[in-house]
């Protein structure tokens, strides 16, 4: 085959090819749109999983820009291994096999959950409401009451746990939340009051010590850039349990926030005092 002939057979192949189509204007513009859409479906998912795991779980909660937040603890046992399953097992449940991940869902330690709840919504104010949650829905679907009992980790061959409960607190049109956290003996957490108070959920503020009788308190009175909630209180027992109590004018976005916190400050205090919360 000699150079000409080469030429014509290359025309007559590029001939056969079909043209694509002209760029079209309209349809750039829809698939910058679709793109677009999607990265903020993503980002609105990730802030609901965010919303979720603030309530039902108490152990983590991680926003949008992968900042992760956690209780006053000190975090898992062991790390994972490449499987996702803990080199050492959890705890034991009532049937004798190790619990599928740290929080009790039945037991003694699960019962003290409940029993925090309870105390949490026996002190709440007169003029406030606790509204419940609809009969029928799962601990994962509530969000006016909630509880839990967290395995935190083993300190010399003592198990330690962490206990939390969340209270709707309402009045008039608005919903607010009181918590309340307890932490077995035997925790890693600060001795002096303020310390102790900047050590709840990682979140920091303007603390004051405020004595109740003959002990000293550390009580956050206004969060700094972390304001999911807006005060809370913190004592170390002598026995070393420690107790945070917790409040805020707003339960969610969804629904509007409280004229005024349920508690003054000195009350806050008492609070983490109240032997009702000494969970041993």
């Amino acid at each position: 085959m000699n150079e000409e002939e080469l030429r014509e057979g290359l025309r007559s192949e590029m001939a056969g090819i079909t043209p694509p189509p002209p760029l079209s204007t309209t349809a750039a513009l829809g698939a910058a749109r679709r793109t677009h859409f999607r990265r903020r479906a993503l980002w609105a998912s990730l802030g609901s999983a965010a919303v979720v795991l603030a309530v039902t779980g108490f152990a983590a909660v991680a926003t949008p820009d992968g900042h992760v937040y956690q209780p006053a603890g000190q975090g898992p046992l062991t790390p994972p291994d490449a499987s996702g399953d803990t080199k050492e097992p959890w705890p034991n449940g009532p049937d004798g096999q190790p619990q599928e991940d740290r929080t009790a869902r039945a037991g003694s330690k699960y019962d003290q959950g409940v029993h925090l709840l309870t105390e949490a919504v026996s002190v709440v104010p007169p003029g406030y409401t606790t509204p419940e949650d609809p009969p029928g829905r799962s601990a994962e679907e509530r969000m006016l009451r909630t509880h839990q009992a967290q395995f935190e980790a083993k300190v010399d061959g003592v198990d330690v746990w962490s206990y939390s409960s969340s209270v709707a607190v309402a009045q008039g049109e608005g919903t607010g939340r009181v918590i309340v956290e307890v932490h077995d003996a035997g925790n890693q957490l600060p001795t002096e009051p303020c310390d102790l108070a900047q050590e709840f959920w990682g979140m920091r503020g303007a603390c004051q010590v405020e004595t109740v009788g003959a002990v000293r308190v550390g009580v956050v009175v206004r969060p700094g850039d972390d304001d999911r909630l807006d005060q809370w209180s913190a004592y170390r027992h002598p026995d070393g349990v420690v107790v945070f109590v917790a409040q805020g004018v707003r339960l969610d976005e969804s629904r509007p926030a409280l004229t005024k916190l349920p508690f003054s400050v000195p009350q806050l205090a008492a609070l983490a005092v109240d032997e009702r919360f000494h969970l041993k």
